[in-house]
């Protein structure tokens, strides 16, 4: 995928600055500690879909920041947790895919909720206290508790966990996100880019799409809903002057049907219209929408029915 702005492939230029780095850091953390945001804030773009709601993310989402002398290879990873089914075990399958490509790790947690109580039994912590490779302690949402409470965090955590680096932000408030990213790049090791210097993502915009369609079913539909629905791009037409997008929003019961298309059609059209305009705007161009729901028993659990969906 390529970022309009830039518009030019810079490899040549760069090919032979001795100077320059190249890496993948691999974003980690529980559900809904601010991953996709911080992603978003530091490519300065969105790409990563952003719910108030927990599990947003189910894939392994590649960002690309570019500079003059750097090309960071961001993987936005699913919230870490214990699976309750398939699409889980799909979700921790990506998270842990991520730490094999990485040269950095961040580990990400939520100030607002963080307790260092029983941490040697906390998912993240398990996740990476084996892994070998530089790692980052990323504190989120710094502006919503007090400095000297962070600064406590860090000395108890220093003493017990190898850290290379405690660095605290605001992701929302892209607050510490330049340092983050500087400091960043001087653990990269010095190489070519891996991709040409316009594109932003490797995900094309079926994929993207699909995401934006799920965030607007997560944003209107309340309770398990959104947890049970899956969006599959059935048809992506371009050309005559006539785009057409054609979309399934697959749910596991008749009921949730019911719901995700509401009285007289309402909620399916509510969600069709925020998912339309934000469509338009990151392709930078008109597409004719139409949104159908189907019915797929238990499809969260049915390892074809995952593999359909791209979860595989």
């Amino acid at each position: 995928m390529h970022n309009s702005i830039e518009g030019t492939d810079r490899v040549d230029e760069v090919i032979h600055n001795e100077n320059f780095r190249c890496g993948y850091v691999a974003i980690l953390g529980k559900p809904n500690v601010g991953k996709s945001t911080l992603l978003n804030a530091l490519l300065d773009q969105k790409i990563s879909i952003v719910t108030p709601k927990p599990q947003t993310t189910r894939h392994k989402i590649l960002g690309i920041s570019n500079g003059d002398d750097y090309q960071v290879l961001f993987l936005d990873t699913p919230g870490l947790l214990h699976p309750k089914y398939k699409l889980h075990e799909k979700m921790m399958d990506a998270a842990r895919s991520s730490l094999d490509d990485a040269d950095v790790v961040f580990v990400m947690l939520d100030c607002t909720e963080f307790s260092p109580e029983n941490l040697e039994r906390d998912v993240v912590f398990e996740f990476v206290k084996s892994v070998a490779k530089p790692k980052f302690c990323v504190f989120n949402k710094i502006d919503a508790v007090d400095k000297q409470q962070i600064l406590f965090w860090i000395a108890l955590l220093s003493e017990k966990y190898s850290f290379q680096e405690f660095i605290p932000i605001s992701a929302l408030q892209k607050i510490g996100t330049a340092d983050l990213l500087k400091t960043t790049i001087s653990y990269l090791p010095h190489q070519h880019p891996f991709f040409p210097t316009d594109e932003i993502s490797d995900q094309n915009e079926r994929f993207f799409v699909s995401e934006i369609i799920r965030e607007k079913v997560f944003e209107l539909c309340r309770e398990e809903i959104p947890y049970s629905v899956a969006v599959n791009i059935t048809e992506f037409i371009e050309g005559n002057g006539r785009d057409i997008i054609r979309a399934e929003i697959v749910v596991e019961k008749q009921s949730q049907k019911g719901i995700v298309i509401g009285k007289g059609g309402t909620m399916l059209k509510e969600i069709g219209s925020r998912a339309r305009k934000d469509v338009n705007e990151f392709l930078g161009r008109k597409m004719h929408l139409e949104l159908f729901v189907k019915v797929r028993d238990q499809w969260r659990k049915s390892e074809s029915f995952l593999k359909e969906y791209g979860y595989s």
